[in-house]
C-alpha cells in the first residue's frame, strides 16, 4: 500500500494520473478528528495488486474539498455522500445535490460527525425535486418506495411517452441505518459483535462482508491468517455466489412468465442453502468467518456440487431455448462498455458489458484458479449468461478448494495483535462484485472508523442508464438482471 498526504492541487493531479494509469476509485472515507476532517481516497489496480491511499485534511469548522466530480462519476457521488453525512463541501462539484439525506432531513445536522448528538426533530417531508421531462404526450409513472412483497424501499420515477422510457430516476436511502456509526467503539478483535454487524450489512452477502471486514482488521492489527484459512474462506464466498446465482437464474425466467425454470432453480437454491447449513451451521453462512480465523463443521461433497452444476446447466438451456424468453432477454436494457466503465460498474454487471474485473484476480488473498467470465452485449441476456457461466466456474473452483484442502476445518484460537493503532483494507469479490471495507483501530483495539462500500453503490447508477430506450414493461426484468442491494447501498 502506497500512502501519501496531499494538498488540494496535488489531490486532483494525483487522482487524474492514477485514473489514467488504470486505477479505479474504490472508496472515499471521511474521518472526524476533532479540529480537522481527514478524507482518505483509496484507488486500486490489479494484476499485480496495487493500492494507493491519498489523504487530504480540511478544517472541521468549514470543511471543504476540491471536487473530483469532473474526473470520475463515483468520486462525485462519494463527495455528495460526505456533504450529507459530514458537511464537507465539494468545491466545484458539477451537481452538488443531496444524495443520502432526503429533503426533510434537518439542514445543519450531519449524523457522522462526532458532535452530531441525537437527531433533531424532522419536519414534514416535502416533494423531492425530480427533473420534469416535458413535451407532447409525456407523462410520469411513480413506483415505490413501498413495493409489493418484502422488497426494501426505493422510489423509481419514469418519464414516459407511450410505453417508451425517456428517463428513469431512482431515489434510494429511505432506510439509512447508520451502519458505519454502529461500528464505532466496537472491539475489533475477539468480540463477535463487530463481525455480526458486518454479516448483516446485506443479508445475501454475509460471507463477503464478514470476510472483507476480517481482512481489514487483520491488516490493521498486523495479523497473518494461515494459507488454509484463506482457502476455506474463499470456499465460503463461492458457496454464497452459488446460491445467489441460482436464485437469480430462476427469478429472471420467472419475470418473463417462465415459472417452470424458476421452480427448478428454487429447488437448486434450497439444496445449496442446506449445504451451507451443514458446512457452517447457518443457511446464509453466518458465524463462520472472523478476524484471524474460520470455523467450518464439514466440507461440501464435490459430487453433490457437480450434480447441481449439471442441473443448473439444464435449467439454463431450457430457459434460453424458449424463443419467447430469449427474445425478451436479448437487446433489452443494454449497458454499453463505455457507460459501464464511466459509471465504475463492478461484478457481473461490469463483466456482462465486457469489463474484465474480478478482485479474486486483481486483489487476491490466495492463489485461486479463477476462470474469468465476460460478455460483450451488456443486455439482460448477457447478465443472465454471466450468472450461468459463473455458476459452473464457481462449482469447479469450489471443488478444487475442497479436494485440495489440507489441515483443520477450524481455526479460531485467540490471536494477539502485532501492532496497535493502525488502518487496514479488506477487498473481496462477492457475488455482486467487489466488497471493500476500510477500518481504523485505536490503541485500545477498538474501531474508530469503518467505511463500507458494497458493489451496489457503484452499480445502482447504471440501471437508469440501461433503461433508456426500453419500455416500461421491461423494468422488472431489467431491474432483476442487475439485482442490486438496497441494504448494501442504504448503509
Amino acid at each position: 500500500m502506497v500512502r501519501r498526504k496531499v494538498s488540494g492541487d496535488e489531490l486532483i493531479r494525483a487522482v487524474d494520473e492514477l485514473l489514467s494509469a488504470g486505477y479505479r476509485l474504490a472508496l472515499v472515507a471521511a474521518h472526524d478528528d476533532g479540529d480537522t476532517l481527514r478524507i482518505v481516497y483509496l484507488l486500486l489496480a490489479g494484476q499485480p495488486d496495487r493500492r494507493v491511499e491519498l489523504t487530504f485534511t480540511t478544517d472541521a469548522a468549514s470543511p471543504s474539498v476540491p471536487s473530483l466530480g469532473h474526473l470520475s462519476i463515483p468520486a462525485g457521488r462519494f463527495e455528495r455522500e460526505m456533504m450529507d453525512l459530514y458537511g464537507v463541501v465539494p468545491q466545484g462539484h458539477p451537481q452538488p445535490r443531496r444524495l443520502v439525506r432526503h429533503g426533510h432531513w434537518p439542514q445543519e445536522w450531519y449524523p457522522m460527525r462526532r458532535n452530531a448528538g441525537q437527531p433533531p426533530p424532522f419536519p414534514a417531508a416535502g416533494r423531492f425535486p425530480f427533473l420534469t421531462v416535458d413535451g407532447p404526450g409525456v407523462y410520469e409513472i411513480p413506483v415505490g418506495p413501498v413495493h409489493a412483497g418484502l422488497i426494501e424501499p426505493g422510489h423509481f420515477r419514469f418519464s414516459v411517452i407511450g410505453e417508451s422510457v425517456l428517463r428513469l430516476k431512482a431515489r434510494l436511502w429511505f432506510v439509512h441505518r447508520g451502519i458505519e456509526k454502529l461500528f464505532e467503539g466496537r472491539t475489533a478483535l475477539g468480540a463477535a459483535g463487530s463481525v455480526e454487524l458486518a454479516e448483516r450489512i446485506s443479508g445475501d452477502s454475509a460471507a463477503a462482508h464478514s470476510l472483507a471486514y476480517s481482512l481489514a482488521v487483520e491488516e490493521a492489527l498486523g495479523l497473518a491468517a494461515p494459507e488454509h484459512v484463506h482457502r476455506l474462506r474463499a470456499l465460503l464466498v463461492e458457496l454464497e455466489r452459488l446460491y445467489n446465482h441460482a436464485t437469480d437464474l430462476g427469478a429472471l425466467a420467472n419475470d418473463v412468465g417462465f415459472g417452470l425454470a424458476n421452480a427448478h432453480a428454487q429447488h437448486v437454491r434450497e439444496r445449496l442453502l442446506r449445504i451451507n447449513r451443514r458446512v457452517t451451521g447457518h443457511r446464509l453462512l453466518r458465524g463462520a468467518i472472523r478476524p484471524g480465523g474460520v470455523v467450518l463443521q464439514e466440507l461440501p461433497e464435490p459430487d453433490e456440487l457437480r450434480a447441481l452444476a449439471h442441473e443448473v446447466a439444464e435449467i439454463s438451456e431450457l430457459t434460453l431455448r424458449n424463443t419467447v424468453v430469449y427474445d425478451r432477454f436479448a437487446e433489452t436494457a443494454v449497458l454499453t462498455r463505455d457507460d459501464a466503465r464511466a459509471i465504475g460498474c463492478l461484478g457481473y454487471v461490469a463483466r456482462a458489458s465486457g469489463l474484465a474485473t474480478d478482485s479474486r484476480l486483481d486483489q487476491p488473498t490466495t492463489t485461486l484458479p479463477v476462470a474469468l467470465v465476460t460478455g460483450t452485449s451488456g443486455d439482460v441476456l448477457a447478465r443472465y449468461a454471466i450468472r450461468r457461466d459463473e455458476f459452473a466456474a464457481s462449482v469447479a473452483l469450489a471443488c478444487t478448494l475442497i479436494e485440495d484442502h489440507r489441515g483443520p476445518l477450524r481455526c479460531d484460537s485467540p490471536l494477539r495483535s502485532a501492532t496497535v493503532g493502525n488502518s487496514g483494507v479488506g477487498i473481496v469479490e462477492g457475488w455482486r462484485g467487489a466488497v471493500v471495507h476500510r477500518v481504523e483501530v485505536d490503541r485500545a483495539g477498538r474501531i474508530t472508523r469503518c467505511k463500507v462500500v458494497d458493489p451496489s453503490w457503484f452499480n445502482w447508477p447504471a440501471l437508469p442508464v440501461a433503461m433508456a430506450d426500453t419500455i416500461v414493461p421491461d423494468f422488472p426484468l431489467a431491474n432483476k438482471s442487475f439485482n442490486l442491494s438496497y441494504a448494501g447501498n442504504d448503509l
